[in-house]
């Protein structure tokens, strides 16, 4: 006779919530990834189906993949997910750490602000410059790869006040290193 403990499930699945999130560089990295993937589709059915390549798709795939890089990379800025060696937070000492996560924090905004300024006098030069086969100017481009920067400058500072209102102390929840 079966009792209730042999008609316990062995595995216990529990789906958790997602949140799904909606910023704009979110839907627009995605939106841009979908454009290149549709690009790149073109670019192999004409060539290695038609036998007749469309000669704009390489070129607009390319600039696409810029573009999907640079602003796709604002949203593990916004959640704190690029990579980092982390190392020396687990085996320093918290009052060590805080001013090591400070200086992290500005040598970051200190980067992507020099980025940011060297994105705009790009923009600058690159106006009289035409790309290969569509005749726009290729400050187009580098505005893409621009916004990009603009986008992940704000989303460190960000991060940057948060880290400075908690004091520079760990985020609730953080994950530990687990060495064997």
């Amino acid at each position: 006779m079966a009792t209730q403990a042999d008609d316990a499930p062995l595995i216990v699945v529990e789906d958790v919530d997602a949140a799904i999130e909606h910023h704009p560089e979110d839907w627009l990295a995605f939106a841009l990834f979908w454009l290149l993937a549709l690009v790149v589709f073109a670019q192999f059915f004409t060539r290695y189906i038609l036998n007749d390549s469309l000669a704009w798709t390489e070129e607009v795939a390319r600039y696409l993949l810029m573009w999907v890089t640079f602003i796709g990379a604002a949203v593990p800025m916004r959640r704190r997910t690029h990579i980092a060696v982390e190392v020396l937070h687990q085996f320093l000492p918290e009052r060590l750490v805080r001013p090591l996560r400070a200086a992290i924090d500005a040598v970051t905004l200190g980067f992507l602000g020099c980025l940011a300024w060297f994105s705009i006098l790009i923009l600058e030069r690159m106006q009289i410059q035409r790309m290969t086969i569509i005749d726009l100017p290729m400050s187009w481009v580098y505005g893409g790869i621009a916004v990009g920067v603009f986008i992940m400058l704000l989303r460190a500072l960000q991060v940057a006040v948060q880290n400075l209102r908690r004091g520079w102390r760990a985020p609730e929840g953080a994950h530990t290193l687990m060495i064997d």
